[in-house]
């Protein structure tokens, strides 16, 4: 699935990615036969795959009013470029139900789309992206084996394999895998995205040495004393954790829980070479800018909300 966001106001859960809005096992899955294999030149600047695919064949679920798909899609497309796929109704999850869904890829990073017609079956709309992986079997048995909990075991859909994992802290994520794989050859993403994770001080080395060891990844970056001014703490600091893999990136923010709105609910985190512009465009699509940019130290941050509540993060790096 993709990412989701959560609106106070929507009685539809949007959150958690990414960016963010939550979406349907399926549909990751159909979106993901669209993606590209990961280019030569990633995998040698990252840790072995393991069970991963590549950055690009990652989504953020969004969860999101049927009234509100339209405007949220085209402004999204009008902020980052990309293009829908094709819209379509369908049951992805292993209880009945019935969703509008789409994928949209952007040279930023890829949505799963759900727009639920019915009630959304526990626990879905809770998991914030959806990671391919290329055996389920391994991949649920490295997950428990790393320390997750499977809290949706594994069940078909129809060209592959889903499953919702939960990792130390409570963060929700689905892993898909397809019966065939994908040869489609859509172009790479200009920029990989970054999933946003919120952990407790109590849990946050423990989540970290779980995911790591699941994705063969490595941590590239530990700063306890980062300025939590960029998260709405001012003349605060927190802890402030890079991990890079063939996932993709993850930024780990450790905090004391007294965030102000919105900081928390932002799954996914969009590079872009000039935040000024890319701003611009979003808010003559009707973004809102939640939180106005400011310069931290390797970048310039800004949340926004898109039309039906998505919230992401959005930042370029400083000039030099």
């Amino acid at each position: 699935m993709p990412m989701t966001t959560i609106t106070r106001s929507s009685p539809l859960p949007i959150r958690r990615k990414t960016c963010l809005i939550a979406f349907s096992h399926p549909t990751t899955l159909v979106a993901a036969l669209l993606l590209p294999l990961a280019s030569a030149s990633l995998a040698q600047t990252l840790p072995a795959a393991g069970v991963a695919v590549g950055p690009q064949y990652d989504t953020t679920h969004v969860y999101i009013a049927p009234a509100d798909l339209d405007a949220f899609v085209n402004s999204f497309v009008a902020t980052f470029g990309g293009k829908p796929s094709k819209r379509s109704v369908a049951n992805v999850l292993p209880v009945t139900s019935s969703t509008q869904m789409q994928y949209l890829l952007t040279p930023v990073g890829a949505l799963s789309i759900f727009a639920y017609q019915t009630p959304i079956p526990f626990p879905f709309g809770q998991e914030r992206t959806g990671y391919l992986v290329t055996d389920m079997d391994q991949a649920i048995k490295a997950a428990r084996a790393a320390g997750a909990e499977v809290v949706v075991e594994p069940f078909k859909d129809a060209i592959g394999m889903d499953a919702v994992i939960e990792w130390p802290g409570g963060l929700k994520m689905q892993i898909y895998w397809h019966f065939t794989p994908s040869t489609n050859t859509n172009p790479p993403l200009e920029t990989v995205p970054e999933n946003r994770v919120y952990v407790s001080r109590d849990e946050a080395d423990n989540f970290v040495a779980s995911f790591v060891r699941f994705a063969n990844g490595k941590v590239v970056s530990d700063d306890p004393h980062a300025d939590a001014a960029e998260i709405g703490q001012a003349r605060e600091t927190y802890r402030r954790i890079e991990i890079r893999s063939l996932f993709g990136n993850m930024l780990v923010l450790v905090t004391d829980g007294h965030l102000p709105y919105p900081f928390g609910y932002e799954i996914t985190g969009y590079r872009v070479p000039d935040l000024g512009a890319t701003l611009d465009k979003a808010k003559a699509a009707g973004v809102k800018i939640l939180f106005a940019p400011y310069p931290a130290q390797d970048r310039t941050t800004a949340i926004v909300e898109f039309p039906g509540g998505y919230i992401a993060e959005i930042h370029s790096s400083p000039a030099h």
